[in-house]
């Protein structure tokens, strides 16, 4: 199935706002996906916080199980902002030797961001996932979705991450992004379906009329069976 964004925006004025809030981006993004609609042994998993609300519209509209995927990035210590790979769901570790030869870490340094980010993995796991077994990702469709691309570090450190599962085919979705980020995940998924592109994006936020911060609480509802 192609991408090709529905919307874009090229001026320098703030943007229109093509989405009340994060359920009707999910509605929005599903309707791109229609291809994957029963479609067995796939998966929705959404990144935490924001990304499991347009998940969860995506997972209800194809029927597809939803569940939550966590990333956590290890940052180089001292300059936590550059990262030298992820953690994920699973023991999943990718991590980026380029980075860490340039600078010289030791193993004693990496170790130690290791284990606080593993700490704070296993927190989350518990908190959002709860007594869920592991996921079993190996041979999947796996639809991988966050409510935009700013950056794109956590999505990239999520599909990174996804990828060391064995899934069958990784499609990364989200309901905007800049053109040049969602060109970019073409290089390690599957699929790209990026529902607006918008150039400059600015911030995700501002594409959205409603965009609040969602609570622990609210997002193990939307994850309930």
């Amino acid at each position: 199935m192609a991408t090709s964004p529905r919307w874009a925006a090229t001026d320098q004025a703030a943007p229109a706002r093509p989405f009340h809030d994060r359920f009707e981006a999910g509605r929005m993004l599903a309707s791109l996906l229609t291809a994957y609609a029963n479609w067995p042994d796939a998966i929705v998993l959404g990144l935490p916080r924001g990304g499991v609300a347009v998940a969860y519209e995506v997972a209800r509209a194809l029927h597809l199980p939803l569940d939550v995927f966590i990333v956590r990035k290890l940052g180089v210590p001292g300059q936590d902002e550059l990262a030298m790979g992820p953690i994920a769901s699973g023991g999943v570790r990718v991590l980026n030797h380029a980075v860490i030869n340039a600078l010289g870490l030791g193993q004693a340094e990496i170790d130690q961001v290791i284990r606080r980010e593993e700490q704070e993995l296993r927190r989350r796991e518990q908190q959002f996932r709860g007594e869920r077994p592991p996921l079993q990702l190996k041979g999947k469709t796996v639809i991988v979705v966050d409510d935009g691309l700013a950056t794109g570090a956590t999505m990239w450190a999520a599909v990174a991450a996804i990828r060391q599962r064995g899934p069958a085919k990784i499609v990364m979705a989200v309901p905007v992004a800049a053109p040049a980020e969602c060109e970019a995940f073409r290089q390690i998924a599957d699929e790209v379906v990026c529902a607006v592109t918008a150039e400059p994006l600015h911030a995700v936020g501002l594409w959205y009329e409603d965009f609040p911060q969602l609570t622990d609480e609210e997002v193990r509802a939307l994850l309930s069976p």
